[in-house]
C-alpha cells in the first residue's frame, strides 16, 4: 500500500448520531474534502480527546502507558495505516520502528488513532476505503470544523447559554471527574468566546 497511501488527520470527535453511548471520530483527507466517520467507544474517545487537547491526567491512561512502554523499549510509532473495511469494521496496523527494523502490529482503529495522536504519527488509508466510506463535506462545514480538533457536534449542548464563570466552573467539575471529552467541548466554547 505504498503508492496509493492517502494521509488523514483527526478533524472532529463527536457523540455518535447512530449509536447511543458511542462516539464518532472524524478523519479528514489532508488537502481534500472527504471525511471518514468511525464509531468508537467512550473510553477510546476520551483517550483521543486527552491526546489532542494535550491534557495531563493525574494518572496515565492506558494509551499513555502504551506510549511510555514503547518509548522505554526504543519503539517509535512511524505511522498508522487503515488498510481494510469489512462489514463496517475498519482494520488498522501500527508501523513501528526499533533498533532491529520495522514491525507491523495489528490494532483496533480506535487504539491506533489514540496512539497516533500521542506520537504525532501520520495516519494513512487507501483510495478504496475513502471511496467506500468517505463523505464529501461542503466548504462551509469543512472551514467551520477544520480548526476545532475535538468538538461536540450535537447542537443544543447548553454551553452557549452559560456565562464565562459558569463555563469555568463546569470545566473544573468535569476535569475532576476525568470527563476529558466534555472538558474539551467546554474548553472549545471558552476559547471561541475569547476570540470574539
Amino acid at each position: 500500500m505504498n503508492v496509493n497511501k492517502i494521509e488523514l488527520e483527526i478533524v472532529a470527535l463527536s457523540h455518535s448520531v447512530t449509536q447511543s453511548h458511542s462516539y464518532a471520530v472524524v478523519l479528514g483527507e489532508v488537502n481534500g474534502v472527504r471525511r471518514i466517520p468511525i464509531v468508537i467507544g467512550g473510553f477510546e474517545a476520551q483517550a483521543i480527546a486527552v491526546a489532542l487537547e494535550r491534557m495531563n491526567p493525574s494518572r496515565p491512561l492506558t494509551h499513555d502507558l502504551m506510549k511510555n512502554m514503547m518509548v522505554a523499549f526504543g519503539v517509535e510509532l512511524e505511522e498508522v495505516i487503515i488498510y481494510k473495511l469489512e462489514e463496517g469494521i475498519f482494520f488498522s496496523k501500527l508501523i513501528c520502528q526499533n533498533a532491529d527494523g520495522k514491525v507491523e502490529i495489528d490494532s483496533r482503529t480506535s487504539d491506533a488513532l489514540a496512539l497516533a495522536a500521542r506520537f504525532d504519527a501520520p495516519i494513512f488509508t487507501n483510495e478504496t476505503i475513502l471511496t467506500n466510506a468517505g463523505l464529501l463535506m461542503d466548504d462551509n462545514l469543512v472551514s467551520q470544523n477544520e480548526n476545532i480538533p475535538v468538538q461536540d457536534m450535537q447542537h443544543g449542548n447548553g454551553l452557549s447559554n452559560l456565562s464565562m464563570q459558569e463555563l469555568e466552573e463546569r470545566l473544573n467539575e468535569v476535569l475532576e471527574n476525568e470527563d476529558y471529552i466534555q472538558a474539551a467541548t467546554i474548553r472549545d466554547e471558552i476559547n471561541n468566546r475569547k476570540k470574539k
